[in-house]
């Protein structure tokens, strides 16, 4: 396909070519890197309208489960949503399971639905390499709400908020010792908490965890001056509460966009991954920088050794990577 096969494609909102596209930006051959960035720039001008959600939460808190009766409900107000759920790729072999399709049952095959499930490949948070490039995509290609599912909660996740406008962490019920458990980080960079599975015997349950959670977000300072996060229960089951989730996003939007600071966000955001970019290719080309390639193994072996310190080690690594 040609640049402007896959820019006329996307701009239609024809699904093949935005998968092609995204598997050309997750992609790590050259010529692939070269034309996915010439079709991103093409797409630019159409970028920026959808509204860009991270969804997290602890493990068995049923996130896609949350993902597909959320998306959708949205479906039915007549928004058209696209989910990028992040697949944990193994540590030893790389492989991942991408199984996300299975269990978004009713995403998956819904007309205004898009589900992508992209392999985390290592990196930090879970977040796919490519998965800002490909919110863009989406976004170009007509649709609403961009759903970003991550693998779960951990500090990392701070990486996750870095690239949505609105961040919401589900959560189970009966929070006790959990609440103790859950790291600081995450309660800081939370725009709404949303505890799940709350039908049956666990109703009662789930209410007194909001209360938990709303006691201990009272406590930190807001992420925004112009938003306080609100906690809310739900049974994705059932299908309960997601309304009010839904207009909790809403007036978040409304306020911070009255305030401008939702623009200046992003503007920031922008910022953030040219560095996070940069980082990472300057990384790249260290190691594949021939003096330093020659180097490395001698001197991981003396600080193994302990013959040289981790601070002398990197000086002569930057310095045979200057030379």
């Amino acid at each position: 396909m040609t640049l402007d096969d896959y820019v006329s494609g996307i701009k239609a909102g024809d699904r093949t070519v935005l998968a092609r596209a995204i598997t050309l930006l997750e992609s790590r051959n050259t010529d692939h890197q070269v034309l996915a960035q010439d079709v991103l720039a093409a797409i630019l001008p159409e970028t920026g309208q959808a509204r860009r959600i991270g969804i997290t939460g602890v493990p068995g808190v049923g996130k896609s489960t949350f993902i597909d009766a959320f998306g959708t409900y949205l479906t039915g107000l007549g928004k058209k949503v696209a989910v990028l759920a992040v697949d944990p790729s193994s540590t030893r072999t790389g492989g991942s399971i991408l199984g996300d399709k299975t269990r978004m049952a009713r995403l998956s095959i819904d007309p205004n639905a898009f589900v992508r499930p992209s392999p985390s490949a290592g990196s930090l948070g879970g977040v796919a390499r490519a998965t800002r490039e490909t919110t863009l995509l989406c976004e170009a290609a007509g649709f609403d709400v961009i759903l970003i599912e991550t693998v779960g909660v951990g500090q990392s996740e701070v990486t996750v908020a870095a690239m949505v406008d609105f961040f919401l962490v589900l959560m189970l019920p009966g929070a006790g010792d959990d609440l103790q458990g859950i790291k600081k980080g995450i309660l800081e960079i939370a725009d709404m908490i949303v505890v799940n599975k709350a039908d049956g015997s666990n109703e009662i349950k789930a209410k007194q965890a909001a209360r938990d959670y709303a006691g201990a977000l009272h406590m930190m300072k807001p992420v925004s001056q112009n938003w306080n996060p609100p906690v809310t229960t739900c049974s994705a089951l059932l299908g309960n509460g997601l309304n009010e989730a839904w207009d909790s996003i809403s007036l978040y939007y409304q306020k911070l966009n009255e305030s401008g600071e939702l623009p200046e966000k992003r503007q920031q955001q922008q910022i953030d991954w040219m560095w996070s970019m940069l980082e990472g290719q300057l990384i790249d080309r260290l190691r594949s920088h021939k003096q330093v390639a020659d180097a490395l193994p001698l001197i991981e072996k003396a600080v193994l050794e302990s013959r040289v310190t981790p601070v002398r080690a990197v000086e002569q690594l930057l310095s045979a990577f200057s030379s």
